[in-house]
């Protein structure tokens, strides 16, 4: 029986090394102190905090906290509790640097994070779907409905009780363990590659053991892949006119709306809404909407040259759509900006040298505006 006896003690002195090197081969997404390794894609310094040792996330406004670096293939567990029924949360997975046109959100392929006090459909659940989010793709497996998957065990715990997360990411697919068992999940991802986040919804959720296994590469082409992240701040942080100039004029025409600012129609077009964020020399870009077709489409933007003083307002944009998002972006160039709208060249305006400041101009309809965004440069 002794060579049983060692044979059975040598497995088990194995299984227990196999498992501290597992362990081992786990690195911590998050020091426990401070956010560092994160990145405040557009929320405000309040919304996510470290707390005893945890992430924690006030829900205020809709947004994405983000990983510093992108991801391919890998292993991440953590654990999550909603401190309030009915709270809302995910974990964004190869998800791009900045939000979507028109969304708080990041393009995604989304694990959600649903309290039971929420309520369930016969489209969502509150026990680990996955689906993709604004142009990620993603074969769902089954139980399923759209590109939604399902999960096959209703296994996550309510309010103020702890739940695990185990999402392993490799080559294009996606699997999520509940508590313990895999319950969904989804191939044929694109993106493969990109930043890991944590995304704040109105839940009040803590989040704590964050940690990823890295493996191995398997080729993710740029096509495959999220746009590497760029130094651009946001001008907005969600939860008031913090960071704008404001007067009696303006305060009545803008208002903070959780992800968006909304524009009094027929305002006086002087209640210029000013960023007081250090002047830009570089780029801008920001998302808007018209209630209602305008009469000129003109874009909700005001340039200040910092230098001369002058004041700029774009000419129209006869292709922006009248009932829908736009993108527009201002990159500078010696003469002043060229302007980009929905990805498309549309024309371009002259500016003074150096810096200028950004500013929302009301419109002839109710604006809203989302996503204001100034590229970070060194300036003299």
């Amino acid at each position: 029986m002794a060579p049983f006896r060692f044979l059975t003690c040598g497995l088990v002195l194995l299984s227990s090394a196999l498992l501290n090197g597992a362990d081992e081969a786990f690195t911590p997404l998050f020091n426990g102190r401070d956010l560092t390794g994160w990145v405040n894609v557009n929320c405000a310094p309040e919304t996510f905090t470290p707390r005893d040792g945890m992430i924690h996330c006030d829900g205020i406004p809709t947004g994405a906290l983000r990983t510093d670096r992108q991801y391919e293939n890998f292993i991440l567990e953590l654990e999550w509790r909603h401190l309030k029924s009915g709270g809302n949360a995910g974990v964004f997975i190869w998800a791009g640097p900045l939000p979507a046109v028109g969304q708080p959100f990041l393009r995604s392929i989304e694990v959600q994070v649903l309290d039971h006090g929420y309520g369930k459909s016969d489209w969502f659940t509150t026990h680990g779907d996955i689906f993709p989010i604004h142009g990620s793709q993603m074969t769902p497996f089954s139980p399923s409905k759209g590109d939604r998957s399902f999960p096959k065990e209703f296994r996550s715990k309510g309010t103020n009780e702890w739940n695990h997360y185990r999402i392993v990411a490799t080559n294009g697919v996606i699997r999520l363990s509940v508590n313990g068992a895999e319950v969904s999940g989804g191939t044929d991802c694109n993106w493969r590659k990109g930043y890991i986040a944590l995304e704040s919804e109105g839940g009040t959720v803590d989040w704590r053991n964050l940690r990823i296994h890295e493996l191995p590469s398997t080729g993710a082409t740029q096509a495959q892949s999220a746009p590497t992240a760029e130094a651009w701040d946001s001008l907005y942080d969600g939860r008031s006119l913090r960071g704008w100039r404001t007067t009696p004029g303006t305060a009545q025409v803008w208002k903070n709306s959780d992800w968006t600012l909304r524009g009094a129609a027929s305002a006086s077009p002087d209640a210029i809404l000013w960023s007081d964020a250090k002047p830009a020399g570089n780029d801008l870009f920001l998302d808007w909407k018209w209630s209602a077709k305008p009469g000129l489409r003109l874009p909700p933007v005001a340039l200040q040259s910092v230098g001369s003083g002058e004041t700029l307002v774009l000419p129209p944009l006869e292709k922006a759509s009248p009932d829908g998002w736009n993108r527009l972006e201002l990159r500078r160039t010696a003469q002043g900006f060229d302007l980009i709208l929905n990805r498309t060249p549309a024309g371009s305006i002259v500016a003074p040298a150096g810096p200028v400041r950004f500013g929302l101009k009301p419109s002839d309809r109710e604006v809203t505006v989302a996503s204001p965004y100034a590229r970070r440069a060194s300036l003299p």
